[in-house]
């Protein structure tokens, strides 16, 4: 699974979750990518369960790319805790993931196993996508 290898700080706030992403838009290594379309946050676990849908699907043929990285702790209380003391202890990871990015790429492939690979991914992220080839993305960012 994914996690930092170390932080600067375990905490961290949860900010803002409003806009487009700024980078990350178009496919760069494969040839085609899952494009997020909404702003979300994507567990390290479910980063995972994706990646694995995606390798089952393609037979380990092809080659797989994760564009996302869970950098982000979140944290939680413990149940019966009152509240105040302090924030509650780190609990998992998180990518925060915006409009637009790009969070998977395949390459190697065919394109209906590959369309059909990251259909499959699809289903175990919280947010809606759309499959783009390489030449989708790059005129969706010139445009």
């Amino acid at each position: 699974m994914l996690v930092p290898k170390r932080v600067k700080y375990r905490r961290v706030h949860r900010g803002h979750m409003r806009g487009e992403a700024k980078g990350g838009r178009t496919v760069a290594f494969g040839d085609y990518g899952l494009q997020s379309l909404e702003n979300n946050w994507i567990t390290n676990r479910q980063i995972e369960a994706a990646r694995i849908a995606i390798t089952r699907y393609m037979k380990r043929g092809g080659k797989v790319w994760i564009k996302i990285f869970p950098q982000k702790s979140y944290t939680s209380k413990g149940v019966g805790v009152r509240m105040g003391n302090g924030k509650g202890a780190p609990e998992g990871w998180v990518a925060p993931t915006k409009r637009g990015t790009i969070m998977f790429e395949v390459g190697g492939v065919s394109e209906a196993v590959a369309k059909e690979a990251l259909r499959l991914a699809m289903h175990k992220l919280p947010v809606k996508a759309k499959i783009v080839s390489k030449a989708e993305a790059s005129k969706e960012v010139n445009a």
